[in-house]
Order: structure tokens, then sequence, then C-alpha cells
């Protein structure tokens, strides 16, 4: 990597981390007794910061589909459910544009397979926000069809099509004329979802529609993942916890209380790794979230501090809370008593796999 790219790199990563601040914070506003006016002034800044954040995340995304570095997690999910993700995902937004989003399935209702389905979710995303914003007046369809095959694996045939008034009903063009015609944001999606698509090894071909504008339609072939028992989306820890947030920074303190607090959990916080042992003395929390980099005492030296402590306040579960999360950096965590990392900036299901983790360590993974 060179010394421009790192830099580029560790500016976005900042600013990633402070928007996503912005965001906590203009939702814990907005859950205060405001004004008509100071709640939509609120609701203009958080929308603007989830903006900003998705604009980032993409761009992070193509940059690394660009070098072909961008990475894959397959792991087995209910194919239905997907299609329930991307209605979720979608559905808002849609709404919001004057457009009515029709999501359908066709297939097995128990279909499985091995993918990365944040993946195939920015796939749609891609195909979905070109034809939200080519449509004025009417209707998008998205359409997942799954078609067996004998040697256990799935063809998946995606379809997303503008009906209605199709203000420009072309789905295709260079990120330079998609940008032109709908906005950067829907530009940048459109081509990650065709990187990932490529990366799949997936195919991709626009249909004519009868009325005007084009269908696309990708077909892609995934292998099968049987017996898949489908989680809810929104699993909670089979308890409340009660948690020790430790970070320098103010804004990320607030952050990670919001996010405890989407989970019924408490929560205290401290500035740094010095007041976060004399906390932690008292043995009353079920997890202890822990920035790594802080004046005084850092994370690490705080984690073996508490480690020293007798009883059950020293086999307290901490978890590094840090934007440095690489493999060799996570290793180092542990080594000093950690049980696993979540990285900055804290995502809700990053945090409730560490509250599962806490609570039930036998059925969890760190994140």
């Amino acid at each position: 990597m060179s010394p421009s790219e790192f830099f580029f790199d560790q500016v976005t990563e900042e600013i990633r981390i402070q928007v996503e601040g912005v965001r906590a914070l203009a939702d814990r506003l907005g859950r205060q007794h405001l004004s008509a006016d100071a709640s939509a002034c609120v609701e203009g800044i958080g929308e603007a910061a989830s903006t900003v954040s998705r604009l980032l995340a993409t761009a992070h995304d193509l940059k690394a589909a660009a070098a072909e570095q961008l990475p894959l997690n397959p792991a087995p999910h209910p194919l239905r459910e997907l299609m329930d993700e991307v209605q979720e995902r979608w559905i808002s937004r849609a709404r919001e544009s004057g457009v009515t989003l029709l999501v359908a399935y066709e297939g097995d209702p128990a279909a499985a397979a091995l993918v990365d389905a944040h993946r195939l979710h920015q796939i749609f995303d891609g195909f979905i926000g070109q034809a939200v914003s080519g449509v004025r007046r009417g209707a998008v369809e998205a359409s997942l069809e799954v078609i067996p095959s004998p040697s256990e694996t799935l063809r998946l045939v995606g379809r997303i099509r503008g009906a209605g008034d199709v203000t420009d009903g072309s789905l295709s063009g260079s990120i330079e004329e998609i940008t032109a015609r709908f906005g950067l944001e829907t530009a940048l999606s459109a081509a990650l979802g065709q990187r990932i698509l490529q990366a799949f090894e997936g195919q991709g071909r626009t249909e004519l529609n009868a009325g005007g504008g084009e269908t696309v339609v990708f077909t892609l072939t995934v292998p099968c993942a049987p017996d898949v028992v489908a989680a809810p989306a929104e699993a909670a820890a089979d308890r409340a916890a009660h948690v020790l947030i430790v970070d320098d920074n103010a804004t990320n303190r607030m952050v990670a209380e919001t996010l405890c607090e989407m989970f019924d959990c408490t929560a205290e916080t401290a500035a740094d790794g010095v007041e976060a042992v004399e906390l932690a003395r008292s043995g009353r929390f079920d997890l202890i979230l822990m920035d790594i980099k802080m004046p005084r005492m850092d994370g690490v030296a705080a984690t073996r501090a508490i480690r020293a402590l007798s009883g059950p306040a020293g086999q307290t579960p901490i978890i590094a809370l840090t934007a440095n999360a690489d493999p060799e950096d996570a290793a180092g965590y542990i080594a000093a008593g950690m049980i696993g990392v979540v990285e900055k900036p804290m995502k809700p299901e990053n945090l409730l796999r560490a509250l599962q983790q806490a609570l039930n360590p036998g059925d969890a993974k760190a994140a």
C-alpha cells in the first residue's frame, strides 16, 4: 500500500467513525421530547449522516473490489429470508421516492445456500437503486427465482424491473453516465453490485420491457446449504447485561451507550484505563467494552490489571473496542486477557454478538 493510499484509508476511516457518532447522537436526540421543527432538523441530520455513511462504505468496498481484494464470507443463509431482508432494506427509501416496491420469491421456501448474504444484498442494492431513481410514479419489482440442480448447487435468477411512469429506464451505462442521471450514491452502488456479481462468477443482462424501460436479469450458481434453521434477525441475548464502556472519546461512549440501550442493557462509562480498573473492582459488570488507545492507561494495560484482580471481578469478560482489528492486533488483545474484538464504528449486530458471547460463551463467537 502506498503512503497516499494509507493516508486516504486513515482519513476515510476517521470520517466513518465520526459519522457513526453523529447518527447515534441524532437517534438519541430523536427520542427526546422536541418541538416539531427540532424533530425535523434532527431527522434531517440523521438522514444526511446515513447517506454519508453509505457512501463511505460503498466507496471502500468498491476500492477493494477494483483491486480484487473484496472479502467474501460465505455462510448458510435461507434464500427466502434474504428477499425479506432486501424488502426491509428498501421499503422505506422506495416509499420516500413515491415508488411502490414489490418483492417476490419463487422456489423452495426452505432453500438455503452457502453465500455471503451481505454481498448478495449489495447486488440487489445496485440495481434496485437505479430502478427506484428511474421511476417517477409506479412500482419497482425485485424477485429471486431459485432453481435446484442435481449437483448440489442452486441457480439463482434475480430480476429487477421498473413499471409505471419511467423517467429514465436505462439500467446500463458507465459510472459517469449513471452519476449524471441518478447521482453519485446510486452510481457507486451500481458499480459495486456489478463488481460483486463478477466476483461470484455470475452473469447479468438487460431486457426491454413491453411498456418501456428495462428489466435487469442476473444469474449465479451457489452451493446448497441443507439443514439450515433460520435464526431470528433480531435475536436478543438471553438476559440484559450491565456493561462498562471504556473510551476516551465522549462521542464514542455515547454511541456505545445508545447501542446498549437498543438491547435493553444498562451501562456505565469510564474515560480511560485507570477509571476502568477502579470501576471493575466492584465486579458488578457482565461485560467490559475496552478501547485500546487511551491516555494514562491504555486498554491492554487496563485489561491486564483487571485480570490481576481477585474474585469474580478479575474474570469479567473484556472485549476490545477498536478500529485496529486485524488478526495480528487481535492476537495481542487475546493474549492480554480479552475474549474478542468489536470493530469501530460499532454496529448493532456486532454488539449483540459480544453480549451473547459474554452471557453465553458456549453459544457465541467473538465479533
